[in-house]
């Protein structure tokens, strides 16, 4: 085919589908479909030639003309994924649209009303005769004759092996085809249909859902949702993500919301071939939006032949359908959530801050009130109190929130592991913290968090093997994730591998002010003082004290380390004492690096007061070694529960 023709205008239909070529829709049942323009002008020209090979050179020439600079071959291929999405159609086994390799496509479905009449249009594709002729339509009834003794000899054959045949032959004839083995899946961002941008959180809320859900199945490795989220509209090709995040399997699909009707679309593919392996499209009302996930994620499963044990089949066939209403309820309070987590530490943002989590804790009840056995929003709100005052109650109220949760869901993986950080980090009962990290690994061994919380309570107790062994678990887990802090090259004083991890996060531009900290630890402890005021100074800058990086580095030029440290150290003081979120910890550490032992301690106690999550690493954090030797540490310890 040297030449497309230009569009024909009317409608067309097939399948349980109508095309308005004039208005560029295409519509399912009656409703409006979302599909970009490129994806329909393939279809458009596919359903110009019903039954004939359209070339890619010729695609190429209508859609892509000679003078514009695009990557052409990825164009195509995304172009075709988007219009098989749409139309729920698999390259493998098509209805509509077959792939001829290397050549084009050829639209291989019944067509109606392409001038507007009601002439119907019936293509039968009986075979390739040759080269050439696979580019058009069979046309006349005499090329039938040869084709039909084909079909009858052969078939006389097949039933001949099939009847009588023995041996490997006729057991590759009448074999099922064996499911594909993947070990390892990544879940891509679900693509947002719907007319309302609004409607994004409810897609990435979806997306989250399913990962939540297959991360329950023991025997298959699943990326978490912050090392997929940057693939949202990413050009790279799914081998390409398969590759950086080391995963046999991609899933991805599409969310449309519409009135009280939510249509979600999912596609399962093998990464390494690009080769479809699973689809399936879900209309439900909108009482049932969550318990499709666990529906969709148990048909996943048995398509690549993943063995769930028979208390993880229970939990996903348990999964109780979520209002609607309240689970947008809840995305809104994780999206306020997480802003006020942006702006925790940054000078001036405290309002900006507790408005963020009052939002939050308003969204999430309001998820409550919508759906009263609903425990995730309890998750929610207690998150909104984890670094609270424990003066006022917070530490109460999260535990009471999480007690709710596990009331309402007791396999609640997320509930668990908050109330192991709650233990481990507010608390400082060991014991619970351990149990419950070990209950929410049993019940999600796919969680990253769960892995890398886990590991740092491990590093606290100085079981330094346990903790490598759940920190490198939860890099495989979440390879595009920030290391934690303290790193754990540092607490084990194998600094240049904590400076290369800091490094490579800093070149990613990842995770804000906190590699930065990391980085001026590790130099501190090397000796490096000018390093470590540096990257302290650039923790300053990012979190809005650009003043006192300044004067920091002004310090370090005229006066040296000591100079920069006590600039730093006292201005960071009297900010707090105006009301800005700087931890006791901080200023203790300070004071520690001047050899200021009496107000490093001063500033430890209000930490021991106030519940300081950093103390958990006074143990085995290098940061305290110029104070081991004083007997008021070992005292601190003890109160800590860290002295055996």
């Amino acid at each position: 085919m040297e030449e497309v023709r230009p569009p024909t205008p009317g409608r067309v239909r097939f399948g349980v589908f109508e095309v308005d070529l004039r208005a560029g829709e295409l519509r399912k049942h009656g409703t409006k479909i979302k599909l970009q323009e490129q994806p329909f002008q393939i279809l458009q020209i596919l359903l110009e030639h019903p039954g004939e090979v359209v070339t890619r050179e010729a695609l190429r020439q209508r859609i892509w003309p000679s003078d514009t600079f695009v990557d052409f071959d990825h164009g195509l291929n995304n172009g075709v994924k988007r219009l098989r999405e749409a139309l729920c159609d698999s390259a493998e086994m098509p209805r509509y649209v077959e792939t001829l390799p290397r050549r084009g496509y050829r639209f291989i479905a019944s067509v109606e009303g392409a001038n507007g009449n009601s002439e119907t249009k019936t293509v039968t594709i009986l075979g390739e005769l040759s080269e050439t002729a696979v580019e058009k339509p069979i046309r006349h009834r005499r090329f039938l004759v040869p084709t039909l003794a084909t079909v009858v000899g052969v078939s006389a054959v097949l039933l001949f092996v099939l009847v009588f045949g023995r041996g490997e032959f006729a057991d590759t004839l009448v074999r099922k085809p064996v499911p594909a083995v993947i070990h390892s899946v990544a879940v891509l961002p679900f693509e947002n249909l719907s007319e309302d941008p609004a409607q994004q959180l409810l897609s990435d809320g979806m997306t989250d859902a399913l990962i939540t859900d297959l991360a329950q199945i023991s025997s298959l490795k699943v990326v978490s949702r912050t090392s997929v989220l940057r693939y949202k509209k990413t050009d790279k090709s799914l081998p390409e993500i398969a590759r950086e995040l080391s995963v046999d399997g991609i899933v991805e699909g599409t969310v449309q919301h519409s009135g009280d009707r939510i249509r979600i679309t999912a596609q399962l593919i093998q990464a390494s071939t690009d080769k479809h392996l699973w689809a399936n499209s879900y209309d439900r009302g909108a009482q049932e939006v969550l318990g499709l996930e666990s529906e969709m994620a148990r048909a996943i499963a048995s398509q690549i032949r993943s063995t769930l044990t028979r208390d993880e089949e229970t939990r996903l066939a348990r999964a109780r359908p979520v209002n609607l209403q309240a689970f947008e309820d809840y995305l809104q309070g994780k999206y306020h959530l997480a802003q006020a987590g942006e702006v925790q530490y940054s000078r001036g943002k405290q309002p900006v801050m507790e408005s963020e989590l009052q939002k939050a804790r308003d969204f999430f009840q309001k998820a409550i009130v919508a759906d009263p056995d609903y425990a995730q929003p309890y998750v929610g709100i207690a998150a909104t109190w984890h670094d609270g005052s424990v003066a006022r109650g917070d530490t109460l109220r999260q535990q009471a929130a999480l007690e709710q949760a596990l009331r309402l869901d007791p396999n609640l993986a997320e509930a668990h592991v908050a109330l192991a950080d709650l233990a481990y980090l507010r608390n400082w009962n060991w014991t619970v913290a351990e149990a419950e990290f070990k209950r929410a690994l049993n019940l999600n061994p796919n969680s990253s968090e769960a892995h890398f919380d886990y590991s740092g309570y491990l590093e606290s107790m100085g079981r330094f093997d346990e903790g490598m062994t759940e920190f490198l678990r939860a890099q495989e887990l979440d390879p595009g994730s920030y290391t934690p802090m303290p790193n754990p090259f540092f607490t084990r004083r194998q600094y240049q591998k904590a400076i290369e991890m800091d490094r490579a996060d800093i070149a990613r531009h990842a995770y804000g002010f906190e590699p930065h900290w990391d980085l001026a630890a590790n130099y501190q402890a090397l000796g490096l003082h000018d390093g470590a005021v540096r990257e302290w100074a650039e923790c300053m800058r990012i979190l809005g004290y650009d003043q006192l990086a300044q004067e920091m580095q002004q310090a370090l030029n005229a006066g040296g380390y000591k100079a920069a440290l006590a600039i730093w150290t006292k201005t960071l003081e009297a900010e707090r004492a105006r009301g800005e979120n700087v931890p006791a910890f901080v200023l203790a550490l300070g004071y520690t690096h001047l050899g200021d032992k009496d107000r490093a301690f001063a500033w430890l106690e209000t930490a021991y007061q106030e519940r300081d999550p950093a103390l958990q690493c006074l143990r085995v954090e290098p940061t305290w070694d110029e104070l081991r030797s004083d007997p008021r540490f070992p005292d601190m310890l003890r109160r800590v529960g860290l002295s055996h």
